[in-house]
């Protein structure tokens, strides 16, 4: 996606600026908090089921909804941006944030909670998109790939933070399900003051922004069906991992380890965590690595199996919890550093904004799916304290999730070591 101008009103520089690891490490933060109140509900999962009597499809209500509105604005962020520039943009959708987190933490009556995970949802699916426009403003080209990666790797700080907050926030947990909720809004708010730092930057020291021309005229909307073989794999592997990962890690992890693996929830906590905690460090080595030695499809499908093999064992041994969660986020750092820039590699420049928009879009609606599927398979099978058996059924769902994101990534493996490929091996 190209960036537009910023909309700011300050003087613009030629050439990179020293100001530009300000906006990446005030853009970093403002992500991070982003993510943070998105993995808010996991935590508490226990607690909502205990003391509000929630059901599993209610959980996974308050996860789903916040991917619904991201499927609007995956198609409509980029003319946000253009028109009004990232900054803007980062501002508003930050703001949005914090009254959506503010709702949820009140949170009675379940319609309200559930009315504020959907502006959430409005705020983190144009945040993250307009930030990273941002960045593509003020890093040159030699420096974007790392910046991003950087952006990525920090992101997963609150993702991290979140799930261990049952330890360093374990007084908040012991007083109910509601405190957690308030610190997860006090963080968004400290999102948005460092979006407006941000934006302030931006006004007095933006660098001139690499542009590219609009197009003219109305959109061609059978564009979207003249992709090639190649891109279709690697969408169905973007869809359907994210609609594998992020359901249970943020939904029913922590959960599942209370009532099934025995732990505790500071201890359920911080094994989910582990997972975004190796995230953190191991996205931009994986991303150099793809740079230096490329066979990027090879690497997709490595990083691709330890998906359902996660599943396998977590089902059906009892080994050490850990050793599944070092595979998962193994996966979860190679896959992400991979995908992005090989989806660039395979679409042509002047359609890639209508890809990865119709990429955002259908994970989107993968995953909000998926949350509510697995809850229902859960309730369905009665699964809780009394009855671990019961989460079967949502992890063999997961599991024929994985494989058919493996199918795809052997796929694309194929396809691209073939003379139809883009260069990925």
């Amino acid at each position: 996606m190209s960036a537009g101008p910023s909309g700011g009103d300050g003087a613009e520089t030629d050439g990179p600026s020293p100001l530009r690891w300000w906006v990446l490490a005030f853009a970093a933060l403002a992500v991070s908090s982003s993510y943070y109140e998105d993995d808010v509900i996991g935590p508490i999962a226990d607690l909502l089921v205990r003391q509000r009597g929630f059901h599993q499809s209610q959980l996974g209500m308050l996860n789903g909804i916040i991917s619904v509105p991201n499927a609007v604005l995956a198609l409509a962020s980029g003319v946000l941006i253009d028109r009004l520039g990232p900054a803007r943009v980062a501002v508003g959708s930050a703001a949005v944030g914090v009254i959506g987190a503010g709702l949820t933490a009140i949170g009675e009556p379940y319609g309200l909670m559930v009315f504020g995970r959907f502006l959430f949802g409005i705020s983190e699916g144009a945040i993250f998109i307009a930030l990273v426009a941002g960045l593509a403003q003020w890093f040159p080209r030699r420096g974007i790939a790392l910046a991003t990666a950087l952006y990525l790797s920090l992101a997963r700080v609150g993702s991290y933070a979140v799930d261990t907050s049952t330890v360093w926030a374990h007084r908040l947990y012991a007083r109910g399900w509601q405190p957690p909720l308030w610190l997860g809004a006090g963080l968004t708010a400290v999102g948005l003051a460092a979006a407006i730092a941000y934006q302030a930057i931006d006004r007095r020291a933006r660098p001139r922004a690499r542009r590219t021309a609009p197009e003219s005229g109305a959109f061609d909307w059978q564009a979207l069906l003249r992709f090639d073989r190649s891109f279709w794999y690697i969408l169905g592997l973007h869809v359907l991992y994210a609609a594998v990962f992020f359901p249970f890690r943020t939904t029913y992890a922590i959960e599942y380890f209370q009532q099934v693996k025995g732990l505790s929830l500071q201890r359920a906590g911080l094994a989910n965590s582990w997972v975004f905690f190796a995230a953190i460090f191991a996205t931009p080595i994986f991303g150099l690595l793809a740079d230096r030695i490329g066979h990027r499809a090879s690497m997709l499908v490595w990083g691709t199996v330890l998906l359902p093999a996660t599943f396998v064992l977590l089902a059906l041994t009892d080994w050490n919890l850990w050793i599944s969660t070092a595979m998962m986020g193994v996966s979860f750092a190679l896959v992400p550093a991979v995908i992005w820039p090989a989806t660039t590699l395979i679409v042509e420049p002047a359609r890639l904004g209508a890809a990865l928009g119709l990429i955002t879009l259908l994970q989107a609606l993968a995953m909000a799916g998926s949350n509510l599927i697995a809850g229902w398979l859960a309730d369905r099978a009665g699964a809780g304290a009394a009855n671990p058996a019961g989460y079967a059924p949502m992890l063999a769902f997961f599991f024929l999730m994985a494989l058919a994101a493996l199918a795809s990534a052997l796929a694309l493996w194929h396809r691209e070591r073939g003379p139809g490929g883009h260069g990925l091996e």
